[in-house]
């Protein structure tokens, strides 16, 4: 008989922690979970922005539209908003060490269709 008490006792400490292991689990879940991806603001967002522009950027480079100063004196990459006659687009920027010109412009509006690249960023 004592044998039977103790090992419900054991049984139901095994449950308790088992469940506050549960608990806590499904209240700490949602905090590290992340659904949508934009929380319903805009569906292309600046990294994806950059993420084509550099495609764009290395088909240049590969056709020989940009010489390879381009890829191999790269110094900085940027992104920014910028807003036009009632028209909102991103506007990725990539920036070499040497050479004239020395930067390339990449402009995709905001749903994410490419509107166009030029070396003035105009």
């Amino acid at each position: 008989m004592r044998y039977l008490i103790i090992r419900n006792i054991r049984a139901a400490g095994f449950f308790l922690i088992v469940v506050v292991f549960l608990f806590s689990f499904s209240m700490v879940q949602p905090v590290h979970s992340h659904g949508g991806k934009t929380h319903g603001e805009e569906t292309f967002t600046a990294l994806q922005a950059v993420q084509k522009a550099t495609q764009l950027y290395d088909r240049l480079i590969v056709s020989g539209k940009l010489p390879e100063v381009w890829e191999t004196k790269l110094k900085n990459i940027a992104v920014s908003i910028r807003n036009t006659d009632n028209k909102r687009e991103y506007v990725v920027r990539f920036e070499i060490t040497q050479g004239d010109p020395s930067s390339v412009y990449f402009f995709f509006d905001i749903d994410g269709a490419y509107s166009g690249s030029n070396f003035t960023g105009k």
